[in-house]
């Protein structure tokens, strides 16, 4: 069976937690994501995401957001262990170990690029359906399609 084509997809790390600098920094310049705890987010790493697959990375709650750089799903799902740790920030009472809530998977970085930040993706009328750019759209995790990938990818040089 020929393997499915590579998705690509977006997520968002606040600097001060999870940068693109630490993840290059990073054994391996590999990083587990965690933290997630939005369901839809969860799902798209759980059924979506396969290594290999493309990531725009892009930094949030920060002075300047935008997307600071590419890296490739590097591995499959597994749970978040900071859903157990109850000095996590991330403590989810509600989830066992039996059965885990949440999930993380790690990312590897590829290279930091130029910042493009909202203003810029907002200009360009190409990108105007990109789920980034909804409206109410607050996701950590979500989809871009491959027209997406390709223009931006152009826009980082």
């Amino acid at each position: 069976m020929p393997s499915k084509a590579p998705q690509y997809w977006l997520m968002k790390s606040e600097p001060d937690e999870v940068s693109i600098d630490d993840a290059l920094a990073a054994p391996q310049k590999t990083v587990p994501w965690f933290g997630v705890r939005n369901y839809q987010a969860r799902n798209f790493m759980r059924d979506g995401m396969k290594p290999g697959d493309g990531v725009l990375f892009y930094h949030s709650s920060c002075a300047e957001p935008g997307i600071a750089g590419i890296a490739k799903v590097a591995s499959a799902t597994r749970p978040d262990p900071t859903q157990f740790d109850k000095k996590s920030p991330y403590y989810d009472a509600k989830s066992s170990p039996d059965n885990p809530r949440w999930l993380l998977l790690d990312v590897q970085a590829v290279k930091k690029t130029q910042l493009v930040n909202l203003p810029e993706l907002r200009s360009v009328p190409e990108l105007a359906d990109m789920r980034l750019l909804q409206r109410g759209n607050r996701l950590s995790v979500m989809p871009v399609n491959a027209g997406h990938w390709e223009l931006i990818l152009s826009l980082l040089g």
